[in-house]
């Protein structure tokens, strides 16, 4: 598989025209800091009226609301895990972040989503582990989703972007 349906790029995941965003929320969604802070910022009250409703999100799962003052048309919301070394299934369920992200892209019928790097801050997983499950999973789900046109992973800074790049050119399909 090719990957030109998977881009890189440095750039405020808020400012982004796409279907969704994907928020890397913490398990209460009525934000917090980081990439959480900034969405919930920009979208305005009307986003953390509606994460209100939902009643959080467990680790691994995610769930998905409108964007409000954003332009994209939806968030979606996952909780990544905590880095404890590996050894607390992390990587299987920051993967399960990925793939229920997918799910629902699938089920609203999007078309472009735009990615974080999932755990990658105060959570503090590896950049360059992170990168090669994002990349991994982001394969599998445009193999299955035909009408998934556009999966950007968008990198906070260039430490981020060179992991990416690196799974991205060492990952196969």
């Amino acid at each position: 598989m090719t990957d030109d349906r998977i881009n890189l790029i440095e750039a405020d995941i808020t400012t982004l025209a796409v279907d969704a965003i994907v928020n890397a929320a913490n398990p209460s969604l009525l934000g917090g800091g980081g990439v959480d802070g900034a969405i919930h910022r920009t979208a305005g009250p009307e986003l953390l009226a509606a994460c209100r409703t939902i009643g959080g999100c467990p680790t691994g799962e995610a769930r998905i609301t409108k964007g409000y003052r954003l332009p994209a048309r939806f968030v979606i919301h996952t909780v990544g895990p905590i880095w404890h070394g590996g050894t607390r299934g992390e990587p299987e369920l920051l993967a399960a972040c990925y793939r229920n992200c997918f799910i629902l892209a699938h089920t609203h019928h999007l078309n472009t989503l735009a990615f974080p790097a999932i755990s990658t801050g105060v959570y503090g997983y590896p950049k360059d582990q992170a990168a090669v499950i994002a990349i991994q999973e982001t394969r599998v789900a445009l193999e299955k989703n035909q009408a998934l046109r556009k999966v950007l992973m968008v990198c906070f800074n260039q430490e981020t972007r060179l992991a990416y790049e690196a799974a991205l050119g060492s990952s196969t399909s």
